[in-house]
């Protein structure tokens, strides 16, 4: 009887555990996904990534078209293949192709480019629409 309460107990733990956490993650948006690379100029530079983070933080906040998104940077490269050249990552998911065209003009995104445009030298953009496997 002790034995089947202490499983009884750990799968209900298990099971709650995994409900709570399945409700807070969310996944990208398969719809349309943006990604994009950003390289500072002055990548060392503690000011300018202050700056850039404040300023695309600003923007993720009032984004009135993005449906998930996170902003990273590169881990040290332990593999050929992995490129940690960048400074920052933004990626980006939306719930349509065209809500991702309205993003593009919006006062958000538009207001971002204009305060951090001078502290990059290069950005690359990677769009994707997600496919069913």
């Amino acid at each position: 009887m002790k034995k089947s309460f202490c499983i009884l107990t750990l799968i209900l733990i298990s099971i709650t555990a995994y409900s709570q956490q399945d409700k807070k993650m969310k996944n990208l948006n398969p719809a349309f996904v943006h990604t994009v690379y950003f390289w500072l100029n002055n990548p060392d530079s503690k000011d300018d990534q202050k700056k850039f983070e404040k300023a695309i933080g600003r923007f993720m906040k009032k984004s009135k078209y993005s449906d998930t998104h996170y902003v990273g940077k590169p881990p040290k490269a332990t593999r050929d293949v992995v490129d940690d050249s960048f400074t920052y990552a933004l990626i980006v998911s939306f719930k349509s192709a065209k809500d991702q065209e309205k993003y593009q003009k919006e006062k958000a995104h538009l207001k971002f480019i204009e305060e951090a445009q001078s502290l990059w030298n290069k950005v690359i953009v990677y769009d994707s629409q997600g496919i069913k496997l």
